[in-house]
């Protein structure tokens, strides 16, 4: 794993590399304050063997959308909600692009279905499941899918009462010897 400080030097390096508005609106940060458990959890996995800066990187870009669309912000700031939506778009697109020239479809999947759970999730006003998808969902992208996996997912779809323990549950069959804690994440 990278360590916090080297990820989140790098993650606005990247970011103030894209110029344009997100290179502005990324603020000054303390090292290692921006490195996310997701973002973290993806990027240990057997899966990002060899690419997890990488995987750390554009696993923290899509976060970072999902901070813009949901908060609280981060790295990236605006007071204007449409900008945050706009630019929170951007990210998930530059973080799908990176994951697109590694291959990892398997992955893109993955993400797809965190961005869209976490959204569904934050409708229904249930931070905890959106705390749960992030979880599961890096997991599943660091060390792969299973049924159990897809069956907590499918429960987060149709918004039952236990998908969030579903997906921690899964969490756990999947990490075991990773350090998943739970915490709030977006």
């Amino acid at each position: 794993m990278i360590a916090p400080a080297r990820a989140s030097t790098a993650f606005v390096a990247a970011l103030r590399a894209e110029g344009g508005t997100i290179a502005e609106l990324t603020g000054d940060q303390e090292p290692g304050c921006l490195s996310s458990e997701p973002a973290r959890l993806a990027a240990a996995g057997p899966r990002a063997r060899g690419f997890e800066a990488e995987y750390e990187l554009l696993v923290e870009m899509i976060f970072e959308g999902c901070l813009l669309h949901y908060g609280p912000q981060r790295a990236v700031r605006t007071a204007d909600p449409d900008l945050a939506l706009l630019l929170g778009d951007q990210l998930y697109a530059m973080g799908l692009a990176r994951l697109a020239r590694i291959g990892d479809l398997a992955a893109i999947g993955e993400l797809a279905d965190v961005i869209s759970l976490v959204a569904q999730a934050h409708v229904a006003r249930a931070p905890d499941l959106a705390d749960a998808v992030w979880l599961a969902g890096a997991v599943a992208i660091g060390w792969g899918s299973d049924t159990r996996h897809a069956e907590a997912k499918e429960l987060a779809r149709t918004q039952d009462p236990g998908a969030a323990a579903a997906l921690r549950s899964a969490v756990e069959s999947r990490s075991r010897g990773a350090a998943v804690s739970g915490r709030r994440s977006a």
